[in-house]
């Protein structure tokens, strides 16, 4: 897991101001990446791109940032490289207190489903008949092995958007690099253009790649609803030899043996 404990993370800044104030960072190295993604991205770790993010992060400690440092690398961690089948790509983690925890469109047992999220388990029950949990938190398809990959890893409250552009969108997209030369017959699921975008050097001879548009209540019923593509995605790893993914999940009482509507005290 990524580590949390605050030892393990080193910056020094030495700062330069003039009239475009220059920041030279000298970051030593943070973070820790699973076993199984390590050959693939440990190395992109250490790249100046990643230094400066990790920097850049570390002079955001006044503002709430989510998911928390040690969920940041949680969609590597749920789900190990070699167990990839499905992917599915998001752009942002949610920028509201408690909801992101390092999976896309997922949240927290305890949170309330998000719209994206609720239109995702719409289309579900319309292509396989599965019920609709009373929670949004996706865990246990991430240890089937599908991979919920934000673009962006990380997001400052409130405000969507305002870590793009800093260096995850890079590393991200090495991730897919990997899966996509070093793994065959997997499914790649892409709502919305920045998603199909992200995805358009995958290699549609070696994977499925499924295109939709995004679950978001302003685009899910021009192309989302009706997509099938959890069908789709089931068939072809039948027919790739691979265990199609349990899509439905359990409610989160007996998930849990926790009743999140009651008081606790």
């Amino acid at each position: 897991m990524y580590a949390a404990d605050q030892a393990s993370w080193h910056v020094q800044f030495k700062l330069s101001f003039s009239a475009n104030p220059v920041m030279l960072l000298h970051v030593k190295i943070v973070p820790h990446i699973s076993e199984s993604w390590a050959p693939y991205l440990a190395e992109e770790l250490k790249q100046p791109y990643m230094l400066e993010l990790f920097a850049f992060l570390e002079t955001q400690k006044r503002a709430n940032i989510y998911p928390t440092r040690e969920n940041w690398f949680a969609a590597l961690e749920q789900t190990a490289f070699e167990d990839v089948k499905v992917v599915i790509l998001g752009q942002d983690p949610y920028h509201g207190p408690g909801q992101a925890h390092g999976l896309s469109f997922s949240v927290p047992y305890n949170e309330k489903i998000p719209p994206s999220l609720r239109n995702i388990y719409k289309e579900l029950q319309r292509d396989l008949g599965i019920e609709i949990p009373d929670h949004g938190c996706l865990t246990a398809w991430a240890k089937q092995g599908v991979l919920l990959l934000n673009a962006t890893l990380t997001v400052e409250e409130k405000s969507p958007g305002s870590h793009q552009n800093r260096g995850w969108e890079k590393f991200t997209d090495a991730a897919i690099s990997a899966l996509n030369e070093h793994r065959q017959g997997l499914v790649f699921m892409l709502w919305g253009k920045y998603a199909q975008d992200k995805g358009a050097s995958i290699d549609a001879s070696r994977h499925l790649v499924l295109e939709a548009r995004h679950p978001s209540p302003f685009s899910a019923y021009r192309g989302f609803f009706g997509c099938a593509h959890f069908s789709k995605a089931n068939t072809y790893l039948e027919l790739h030899q691979q265990q199609p993914v349990n899509w439905q999940l359990s409610d989160a009482v007996s998930q849990l043996g926790f009743d999140f509507s009651s008081p606790t005290s």
